[in-house]
């Protein structure tokens, strides 16, 4: 059984069933003794960081993640999932995520513009690049270990997926980065530690691709 962790925010249903789809029993969990029970554990997430962390400590499921985890359960955190895992995030500055990996998630602050010519001859500027990414972008992965590579057998480096985000994760430890994207920037877009999966993409949304990876997740041991 694997266990979606339901905290009031995400694409709850969605996850669901797409795990369903590649031949998981997936179920909702809210409350901290479900956790322990489960084989695997899968955090997904929309929204803000600050909310999200509010209500995970409201429902006593941040120690109950952790606990779980450090039992060495396979975890899958999804978007807002990823960042939840880190110590800070700028978008809730003062608020402690989960604390389960060092380093902080950061906002897309993008300074480039491209100039246009408007049909009656006026000069404008726009952004280069839009907050939030939004939409297809390919992941590249970073040859990872054996192991880690077990959760991206079938999904080729360079695979499209698709992400709905305005933060990015920074990790203290970049061996824990398991592939890279980019935008404007190159930024850690899945990390991998032990037990740990974690993507900033919506592997639910991102077709076939997508739900090998969920396959693969899946059939950890």
């Amino acid at each position: 059984m694997i266990a979606v962790i339901d905290y009031g925010m995400g694409n709850l249903r969605s996850v669901q069933k797409a795990l369903e789809k590649v031949g998981a029993e997936a179920v909702f969990i809210s409350k901290p003794a479900g956790l322990k029970k489960c084989e695997k554990l899968v955090l997904p997430g929309v929204g803000a960081f600050g909310d999200a962390m509010k209500e995970l400590r409201r429902l006593k499921l941040d120690e109950a993640i952790k606990e779980t985890i450090a039992l060495g359960i396979p975890f899958l955190g999804l978007c807002l999932g990823l960042q939840l895992l880190f110590e800070k995030s700028a978008e809730a500055p003062g608020v402690k995520g989960l604390c389960v990996l060092k380093g902080e998630v950061k906002k897309f602050r993008f300074t480039n513009y491209k100039q246009q010519i408007t049909d009656d001859g006026q000069q404008t500027t726009n952004n280069a690049l839009k907050v939030p990414h939004m939409g297809w972008n390919k992941i590249v992965a970073r040859s990872p270990s054996s192991v880690a590579r077990k959760i991206l057998r079938g999904v080729p480096s360079g695979s499209y997926m698709y992400f709905v985000h305005s933060y990015y994760v920074e990790p203290k430890d970049k061996g824990v980065i398991l592939t890279t994207t980019d935008y404007g920037i190159k930024f850690a877009s899945g990390i991998r530690k032990d037990n740990i999966y974690a993507f900033q993409f919506h592997p639910e949304k991102s077709q076939g691709v997508g739900l090998r990876l969920l396959r693969n997740f899946v059939k950890l041991k």
